[in-house]
C-alpha cells in the first residue's frame, strides 16, 4: 500500500513538470491591452502622483529601496 502511494505521488510530481504555460506566446498581446492596465489614464495618474508627492513632502516615498538612515 505504501509503495502505491509513493509511486502515485512521484508520478504526479513528474507530471507537474511537464505543464505547458497557461498563456500562449500569441495570446500575450491581449495582456498588454489598455483595459488590463491599473491606471486608465496615464496623464491623470502622473498628475495625481505629482500631487501626492507635493502634499506628503516626500518625493519618492511611495516605494523603493532604502535603509531608513536618510542617506538616499
Amino acid at each position: 500500500m505504501g509503495k502505491i502511494i509513493v509511486v502515485t505521488f512521484v508520478s504526479l510530481l513528474l507530471q507537474a513538470c511537464g505543464v505547458e504555460p497557461w498563456v500562449k506566446p500569441y495570446e500575450r498581446a491581449h495582456l498588454s491591452d489598455r483595459i488590463m492596465q491599473f491606471d486608465r489614464d496615464p496623464v491623470v495618474s502622473a498628475y495625481e502622483h505629482h500631487v501626492y508627492q507635493a502634499r506628503e513632502a516626500a518625493r519618492g516615498a511611495e516605494g523603493g529601496g532604502g535603509g531608513g538612515c536618510g542617506c538616499n
